[in-house]
C-alpha cells in the first residue's frame, strides 16, 4: 500500500526544496502539477474491526457486488480474509478498499494486530462492528485518533439486532431501539476519548434500510475533504519552516 502521505510527501519535496532555494516560480509550478494531479491520487481506506464483523460483506455491498460474485470479497462463518486485497470504489476508481484481516483472531492477535497489517499506511478507516461494542472497537478508533487520521464506525447487521428485538420486547419500537444502539455506540467511543465519532447503523442486505444510504452518501461528499485534510497534515511543517527561512532574508 503506498498511502496518500507518502504519495504526497513525495509530491511536496520538490516544493520545499525549491522554496529553500528561494525559487518561487519552480515552488509555484510544482504546486500546479500537483493541483493537476490530486485527483488522481489514490485514496486508501482500511476497512478493519473483529472477524465476522461483515467487513467483507460491507465491501461487496457498497460496491454492488454479490457475495458470490467472482469479483467479491471472500464471505463466511469462518475467518475468511487472511491477505490484505484491495477493492476499488464503484464510482472512483482512485478509491480504493483495503479489506483487512480481522482483529483479535489467532492469526492476528490484538497486541501485534497493527504491525501485521501496517495499519498506519492506509489514509482513512472504517470500523465495522457487530452485535456489542467492544474492547477492540475502541482500541481501533484510538489508534486512528494517535495517528491524526479519521474514521467512519459502522455497526452493521442491523438487520438481525431489528428481527431480535422485535421478538423479544413487549412494546418494541424500531426507533427507539435503532435510537439505542446509536447512543450506545457513540457513548462508548466518547468514554474511549474519541472526539466527535461519526456513527451509522448499517444492514448489508437491506441496503435501502438504516444508515446505508447516508453513509455512502458522506463518504462520497467528504472524499475532497479526506484528501485536503491529509495534504494540509503533510505539508504544514515543511512550509512552516520555509517560510520562516524565507521570512529571515
Amino acid at each position: 500500500v503506498t498511502s496518500l502521505f507518502e504519495n504526497v510527501r513525495k509530491e511536496f519535496a520538490g516544493v520545499k526544496e525549491a522554496l529553500e532555494n528561494n525559487d518561487q516560480a519552480a515552488a509555484a509550478a510544482k504546486i500546479q502539477q500537483y493541483l493537476e494531479k490530486q485527483d488522481k491520487i489514490p485514496l486508501n481506506i482500511g476497512i478493519t474491526g473483529e472477524s465476522g464483523a461483515g467487513k467483507s460483506t460491507f465491501i461487496n455491498a457498497f460496491r454492488g457486488v454479490d457475495n458470490r460474485d467472482e469479483q467479491a470479497a471472500p464471505t463466511g462463518t469462518v475467518e475468511t480474509t487472511m491477505e490484505i486485497t484491495q477493492y476499488p470504489h464503484p464510482n472512483y476508481p482512485n478509491v480504493l478498499f483495503w479489506d483487512l484481516p480481522g482483529i483479535g483472531t489467532t492469526n492476528f492477535p490484538a497486541d501485534k494486530y497493527l504491525e501485521r497489517v501496517e495499519f498506519q499506511k492506509f489514509d482513512f478507516f472504517i470500523i465495522i462492528s457487530e452485535t456489542r461494542f467492544r474492547e477492540n472497537d475502541v482500541k481501533l478508533a484510538q489508534e486512528i485518533q494517535k495517528m491524526e487520521k479519521k474514521f467512519y464506525f459502522v455497526r452493521s447487521k442491523l438487520d438481525n439486532d431489528v428481527r431480535a428485538a422485535e421478538k423479544s420486547q413487549r412494546d418494541f419500537s424500531l426507533e427507539r431501539s435503532l435510537e439505542k444502539i446509536k447512543k450506545n455506540c457513540i457513548e462508548g467511543l466518547e468514554k474511549g476519548g474519541i472526539e466527535s465519532p461519526k456513527v451509522f447503523l448499517v444492514s448489508s442486505f437491506e441496503l435501502h434500510l438504516y444508515d446505508f444510504p447516508w453513509l455512502q452518501k458522506t463518504l462520497e461528499g467528504e472524499l475532497p475533504a479526506h484528501k485536503r485534510d491529509l495534504t494540509v497534515l503533510v505539508t504544514a511543517p515543511p512550509f512552516c519552516a520555509c517560510c520562516a527561512c524565507t521570512d529571515r532574508t
